[in-house]
């Protein structure tokens, strides 16, 4: 079978224009107005496509296809998000929601029989303004009344006063949750936001594993002085603690990291930030990645002890704030397999490939197994307004997500 590939396209581009700004950016993030705007848009094209949509109380769209024989069965998801970071690009995370779209609308078309259920998921926040993956952790079961409570965004607005302002419970975001049994398991098509698909010249990526992060605030604190008076040794210059920190940074990969790995410091601030004074403080970030978990604590400790043997060498204070924890998962080998039996069966040039990046399918591996696909990014560009993937790739992912649901689906 394969996709309605005009539709597909118009699809796309219709959903592109909502929240598209002058400077060529989309701006649609979680719980605004444009956001809104294409949720109703969504949940018309599956009105069309006679396909059963609802809302579940953590504002997930859920399509779904049933009928007498397979209702009690768990069912099969597939979605992704279509909330977009400020100023982004038309694919990541929409692209994942389409395609969901069309394989459900094409299956519906040719009135194929499942032995499982087939629902689209657009998850709620994946993007982050209020943290990330909002609706899959609720499906997943990772929400408590905390994290509700605690979910702040930039502009200092919480997630409680915004949901009720919008009309809804909050706290009914706690009922999205869904037990393990009602899942059989999920998949997700997403652009690959990174090179290699497009530097290899493939069309599709087979995603082996979701990488897990760790993400730290440090604060390295010495003494502001006098950038003319203080000597060079007798400065405890917090910057050159930095300096020497992001210098490591390749050999503590090599000691302790493997070829997924990634370490980056991503930001800093100098204090007080004076060009004639030696910075008495420096505050800067660590993302550090990699799809196995006894390798994240691996880098976990190189770090810190790296950074308290430089504190000590240069006389600094050392301390850090543990922002973030992600865990790595590894795609089900069996979905794995029937992806990549649809991708020979399609001719098509695959790679089994890591993800570097995180998503909705990392929380939805708590209840169920799951896989991905990846389709290449030009350049490897994402979260942009030059964020694209060649339309004869799109169409190809599409066609190897649509058989590899079909097979699923008809298959125990």
């Amino acid at each position: 079978m394969t996709i309605n590939f005009e539709r597909l396209k118009a699809n796309i581009n219709e959903l592109a224009q909502i929240g598209k700004q002058e400077d060529g950016g989309i701006y649609r993030m979680a719980f605004t107005p444009k956001e809104y705007e294409a949720r109703a848009w969504l949940e018309n094209q599956l009105c069309q496509g006679n396909i059963d949509c609802h809302w579940d109380g953590a504002l997930n769209i859920i399509g779904r296809i049933a009928d007498d024989k397979n209702e009690k069965q768990p069912a099969i998801l597939i979605g992704s998000h279509i909330d977009t970071v400020p100023n982004a690009g038309a694919l990541d995370g929409a692209l994942g929601v389409l395609v969901g779209l069309e394989c459900l609308t094409r299956i519906k078309e040719e009135k194929l029989t499942t032995k499982f259920p087939l629902e689209l998921l657009a998850f709620s926040d994946e993007e982050g303004r209020f943290g990330g993956m909002f609706g899959s952790r609720a499906v997943s079961g990772q929400l408590n009344p905390g994290i509700l409570e605690e979910s702040i965004d930039l502009d200092g607005q919480a997630l409680v006063d915004v949901l009720k302002d919008l009309g809804h419970d909050p706290y009914q975001a706690l009922d999205a949750s869904r037990p393990n049994e009602t899942v059989k398991c999920y998949l997700e098509l997403h652009i690959e936001q990174g090179p290699v698909l497009d530097v290899e010249d493939l069309s599709v990526g087979i995603v082996s594993d979701i990488t897990g992060l760790f993400k730290w605030q440090v604060q390295l604190t010495g003494a502001a002085n006098h950038a003319g008076t203080t000597p060079m040794d007798l400065r405890k210059d917090a910057f050159m603690g930095l300096a020497d920190f992001a210098h490591e940074i390749p050999r503590i990969i090599d000691e302790n990291g493997s070829e997924a790995s990634r370490l980056t410091v991503g930001n800093a601030t100098l204090y007080p930030g004076s060009a004639n004074t030696v910075p008495g403080k420096v505050e800067f970030s660590i993302d550090a990645r990699d799809v196995n978990p006894e390798v994240l604590k691996e880098l976990k400790t190189a770090c810190r002890k790296t950074l308290s043997a430089i504190a000590r060498r240069r006389g600094l204070q050392f301390d850090f704030t543990e922002v973030s924890v992600i865990e790595p998962v590894a795609c089900d080998d069996h979905i794995q397999k029937s992806i990549e039996k649809q991708a020979k069966k399609l001719n098509q040039r695959y790679k089994i490939m890591p993800s570097g990046a995180a998503h909705d399918a990392q929380m939805m591996a708590k209840i169920a197994p799951i896989g991905m696909i990846f389709v290449p990014s030009k350049n490897g560009i994402s979260h942009s307004p030059h964020e694209w993937t060649d339309w004869h790739h799109i169409e190809q992912g599409a066609n190897l997500m649509l058989n590899t649901l079909i097979e699923l689906s008809q298959n125990d």
